[in-house]
């Protein structure tokens, strides 16, 4: 699995939704499953998939699939 279908993955167990309905303009309130609840059970699951810990700000920035791809380039993670 490469870290793209990684992300995908993390977002659909997370969400709990198809991962069809994942693409990069995903973005936080977008669906009823990402939500504030959702939000953190999303952070668990990227952190938990990449092996990262990411900090308050990014957490706060996390708003779609894209900044999804483009925090965790900060965090050395390679797409």
């Amino acid at each position: 699995m490469n870290n793209n279908q990684k992300l995908y993955a993390a977002f659909a167990q997370a969400l709990t939704i198809e991962h069809g309905k994942i693409t990069d303009d995903l973005a936080y309130n977008t669906i009823a499953e990402w939500d504030s609840v959702g939000h953190m059970a999303l952070v668990a699951e990227i952190e938990s998939a990449f092996d990262v810990m990411m900090d308050t700000d990014d957490i706060v920035d996390l708003s779609s699939v894209g900044k999804a791809r483009e925090i965790l380039r900060k965090y050395h993670i390679s797409f």
